[in-house]
């Protein structure tokens, strides 16, 4: 799918069919784009994800980190691949990209889990957030930085395939019953040699 390679003045939802994905262009200037790229990519808590497969587990290359509204009685948990983890407070960086994105999007994030992949070799199975600690239905914002990526969605039923290019500063949000009838994957690629930040703002019910 080709769409605009910068700002749109509004929202296109890339599905045809059984949700709502909608994509919001760049939202920030690649200079800025650049700036959080760097901060995040510095300051954030990165660490390799895990998960338990057949009774094994597992860690990738891929790291991840995982942070959340404070003021809670206990840190939010987020349990997926059979791993659980617990958010950290928000840093003024990353709070200050949640608001953006709640701006953006007119909706509301209380965490946010990060991706950090260090090249195209590094990429995402098909998969649906499908969590029972997310909100039913509820929003969920991929904000991305540094390298520019394919990002594909592929219908549970009759297989349609959707994809587009993610580039740096570009918004998505996945809504509605996205999540019950679309998987979405990042594929791998030996194209791509630099490393990606992938931001997604959602929301736990605890």
């Amino acid at each position: 799918m080709n769409l605009f390679d910068a700002f749109l003045a509004e929202p296109i939802n890339i599905l045809p069919q059984d949700g709502v994905v909608n994509f919001y262009g760049e939202v920030m200037s690649l200079t800025e784009a650049d700036f959080y790229f760097n901060r995040l990519l510095d300051e954030v808590d990165w660490r390799c994800d895990q998960a338990i497969i057949l009774g094994k587990l597992i860690e990738t290359k891929r790291k991840v980190a995982w942070y959340g509204d404070s003021g809670q009685k206990e840190p939010f948990s987020y349990t997926y691949s059979n791993t659980t983890k617990y958010s950290l407070p928000w840093t003024p960086n990353l709070h200050y990209l949640k608001e953006l994105v709640e701006q953006k999007t007119n909706e509301t994030y209380n965490s946010c889990l990060l991706n950090l992949y260090h090249s195209g070799a590094e990429g995402m199975a098909w998969h649906s957030d499908g969590e029972t600690d997310l909100k039913d239905n509820g929003a969920i914002a991929s904000l991305s930085f540094g390298a520019e990526r394919k990002f594909a969605f592929k219908h549970k039923t009759n297989k349609e395939m959707i994809s587009l290019q993610l580039k740096p500063a570009s918004l998505l949000v996945m809504k509605g019953e996205t999540q019950k009838h679309w998987l979405h994957r990042l594929p791998p690629t030996k194209k791509v040699l630099e490393p990606r930040i992938n931001l997604t703002f959602r929301t736990i019910q605890q």
